[in-house]
């Protein structure tokens, strides 16, 4: 049986994160893998998650399973973190998951139960494991435009024009904010009118809300993610938990589904714990449970809202840092662009060819589209990454 298998394509990003780790130059710097760093290059364990996990492992009584949608709690918490009032509870069902990743995963299953023929709309360039997830589950997929190389904002007349051609039924994968890979993000205004023609189309979106409190805080950056929610009658929502309140190798995260009305929710919330069995049966509750704890205690809540938002500066800092370096060295402001890009990516909008020159010459490690993860990035390289830029000819 074995002997039939054939290889698969690698991950990009786990192999960049390979060759960065026996790369011996002492001055490199890893601008690839996504995951958030302090200035010391560590990825802290923020402080209300030890107090809450200190508290569990206090009080905590039993390790028995929660059930197959998780812990009703954890949904009612992440629940009013991302859509707040925007949609009537009873219209929402819910089942946590396996990390952002496998929310998106289930959120695929359900429509591939519910709508086979359904196309599959994505973003390019967006995260590459959603057309990945996508491709393998056979389901159909097509691009609507979103980065413009030249701006490196976004392509909104290219973004309107090819979702115009999209059919009644077909699901629109939007990111909710700090857009992967690139850094622009549509404004609210636009996003209202991309809901018109998801409207006029019957189409039905998929948010994918990965960074909340990344971008411009934390009810700033769930505003597009909670008018999509109200704008239609079905809506489809998967949110993680891992770079937020960094709980990244807990897997915590949770898919919820707008029905249009209770009747609608009962059967979506059965659908989605019986896709849930087929999966993994039980999704994992201890980061679960620690986001929940977090989320309800007052004190606890305000001490990560703290420390989430000196997190969110400190990536705004490092942006405009390297945006008036960038100036101060090329006189131009053609990278005034990365000081307006939230979360933790930017996309240079350069080759491939010169991406491996800066990881030649210089170090740098970047995923070859450009991508790079300005938390990454401290006060000391900040001013080495801009030389290199400039040294590469981007």
């Amino acid at each position: 049986m074995l002997e039939n298998l054939t290889a698969q394509p690698a991950d990009k990003i786990l192999a960049l994160m390979a060759k960065f780790k026996t790369d011996p130059r002492s001055d490199k710097i890893d601008l690839g893998v996504g995951v958030y760093k302090d200035a010391s290059g560590t990825t802290p364990v923020m402080r209300a998650v030890k107090e809450a996990e200190r508290r569990i492992l206090a009080d905590q009584s039993t390790k028995a399973y929660t059930g197959l949608a998780g812990d009703p709690a954890f949904g009612a918490a992440m629940r009013d973190l991302v859509l707040a009032d925007s949609v009537p509870t009873e219209r929402v069902a819910a089942v946590a998951t396996p990390g952002g990743t496998g929310a998106i995963r289930q959120a695929l299953e359900l429509i591939k139960l519910a709508a086979p023929k359904a196309t599959i709309w994505l973003s390019n360039p967006t995260w590459p494991n959603h057309p990945s997830i996508v491709k393998y589950l056979g389901m159909p997929m097509a691009e609507y435009r979103y980065f413009d190389q030249v701006t490196r904002g976004v392509d909104f007349a290219g973004m309107l024009t090819d979702l115009e051609t999209v059919a009644a039924g077909d699901v629109v994968l939007l990111h909710g904010c700090c857009h992967n890979p690139t850094g622009a993000n549509l404004t609210y205004d636009q996003m209202s009118q991309v809901i018109g023609i998801m409207q006029k189309k019957g189409a039905v979106p998929l948010v994918d809300i990965a960074y909340q409190g990344f971008g411009d805080g934390l009810e700033k950056d769930a505003q597009i993610t909670r008018l999509i929610a109200r704008s239609f009658e079905n809506c489809l929502i998967a949110a993680s938990c891992s770079k937020n309140f960094g709980v990244y190798r807990e897997r915590t995260g949770i898919l919820m589904a707008v029905a249009k009305d209770p009747d609608q929710q009962a059967l979506t919330q059965q659908t989605l714990a019986f896709l849930n069995r087929q999966n993994y049966s039980f999704p994992p509750d201890h980061g679960a449970r620690v986001v929940t704890t977090i989320l309800t205690d007052p004190d606890l809540r305000a001490d990560w809202e703290d420390e989430l938002e000196e997190t969110r500066k400190t990536m705004l800092v490092l942006r405009q840092q390297l945006a008036d370096e960038l100036k101060r060295l090329t006189n131009s402001d053609r990278f005034d662009f990365l000081a307006d890009h939230r979360g933790m990516f930017s996309r240079l909008g350069t080759t491939p060819e010169l991406v491996e020159k800066l990881r030649e010459d210089h170090g740098i490690y970047m995923v070859g589209d450009s991508r790079m993860n300005i938390a990454g990035l401290n006060a000391e390289t900040v001013p080495i990454l801009a030389k290199a830029i400039v040294s590469a000819g981007i």
